[in-house]
């Protein structure tokens, strides 16, 4: 049962059952008349192969308010990008596909190297980034939304819920964070979230006091959720991670830039299941390794930019507390899913303890040995007052790259 608990700090709109998806969705449509809605998808090619994105886009097709949907495609060939242009022929919405992988776009990265702008690493948050400049120069959209492209649970009513609170002229929250349960296969999942994040955030505030950043990243259900929409104003000044930071490092952006009253959560699924990512216990380049490792980086670096100051001896204290407070939840998990009639493993949940805390103590040390390391891709701001024409550019390459 929904409950209409909050928090205090960001507004939490729940899903209370009583309304249809065809009222919301008549509604959306006539706020989209003045506010356009975007949509990003970032992909790798390998998502156009798996179920996931085939039922994506088959509920995509039957949203009615969708203005534009802008395709980040990575690892992809020419023959891939040439399928990928066919897969997605069948959205009656207007679309286009960044072929990130193209010599078009690649030339355009090669521009931005030479400025020292473009962005360090592959990976999500760089295919974000371009998408995000691609929007700003077509000029069109009100508000932007982005979901991931390996929800096995998804419908449209979500992408519905997800934009509605930043659709809505009479609300005022320029963003909106999805969150769900992490449910699937009678099992509890979510482990990145339930055994780093929630106990991380509990033992910076064990070790260094209460602070209103960690008050606000502990208000949010589900912080590492792929999916958020936003007022396109916001685009130009916002500054992302290119690595597995990138839910946090939003929130974080959000946070230095908003007011909490303009920001929300809201509930856009009773389960929600996507491709999961190995533990990579052996390799710390991949997985929910290298993922517990680019958010703990993410977390520390935004802290002490709040003039919180971090030491050998403090991130040993740290690790420590962590420890302990992620034990507590494996337990407290285990009897939330047993009451439930669901299944954890407490054995490989506490093997995922163990590992997070081991690479917390290896986030702290990059970011003690690396001070000078820029930890966000620039702003489009700054790349347009360095680069004013390249904007029009990626517009030009994506449109060439979609006649060839």
């Amino acid at each position: 049962m929904a409950d209409f608990h909050q928090n205090g700090v960001v507004a939490t709109l729940h899903n209370l059952r009583e309304r249809s998806l065809e009222r919301m969705e008549r509604e959306i449509e006539h706020f989209a008349a003045t506010r356009p809605i975007t949509l990003i998808l970032p992909s790798l090619y390998s998502e156009l192969e798996a179920p996931a994105l085939e039922h994506i886009v088959s509920e995509l097709a039957q949203v009615p308010y969708i203005s534009e949907i802008v395709i980040g495609l990575d690892q992809a060939s020419r023959e891939q990008f040439e399928h990928a242009k066919t897969y997605f022929s069948r959205l009656p919405q207007k679309h286009v596909i960044l072929w990130n992988d193209g010599p078009r776009l690649k030339a355009i990265d090669a521009q931005l190297d030479q400025a020292s702008l473009a962005p360090d690493q592959p990976g999500k948050g760089r295919n974000v980034w371009y998408c995000i400049g691609y929007v700003l120069g077509a000029r069109s959209a009100g508000v932007v939304a982005l979901h991931d492209c390996d929800i096995t649970t998804y419908s449209r009513d979500m992408l519905a819920r997800l934009v509605y609170p930043v659709t809505n002229p009479g609300f005022p929250y320029v963003f909106a964070k999805g969150y769900y349960p992490r449910i699937a296969d009678r099992s509890l999942n979510g482990r990145v979230t339930r055994l780093l994040v929630t106990p991380l955030l509990l033992s910076l505030e064990n070790v260094i006091g209460h602070h209103p950043y960690i008050d606000y990243l502990k208000a949010f259900r589900y912080p590492l959720a792929g999916e958020f929409a936003m007022r396109a104003h916001l685009l130009p000044d916002i500054r992302i991670p290119s690595d597995w930071g990138l839910e946090i490092g939003v929130l974080s952006e959000l946070w230095r830039n908003y007011s909490n009253n303009a920001i929300c959560q809201v509930d856009i699924a009773d389960s929600y299941d996507h491709k999961h990512q190995a533990l990579s216990a052996d390799d710390a380049a991949s997985g929910l390794s290298r993922m517990s490792i680019d958010i703990a980086k993410s977390l520390l670096r935004k802290l002490a930019t709040d003039g919180v100051t971090f030491s050998q001896e403090s991130l040993r204290t740290l690790k420590a507390t962590y420890y302990r407070n992620a034990l507590d939840l494996v337990e407290i998990y285990h009897n939330d899913a047993r009451m439930n009639g669901l299944t954890t493993d407490r054995h490989k949940e506490e093997q995922a303890v163990e590992l997070f805390a081991a690479n917390l103590i290896e986030a702290g040390n990059v970011f003690l040995d690396n001070p000078n390391a820029t930890p966000f891709m620039p702003s489009w701001n700054r790349v347009q007052s360095a680069l004013p024409d390249l904007i029009h550019e990626i517009q030009e390459a994506v449109r060439k790259d979609s006649e060839d």
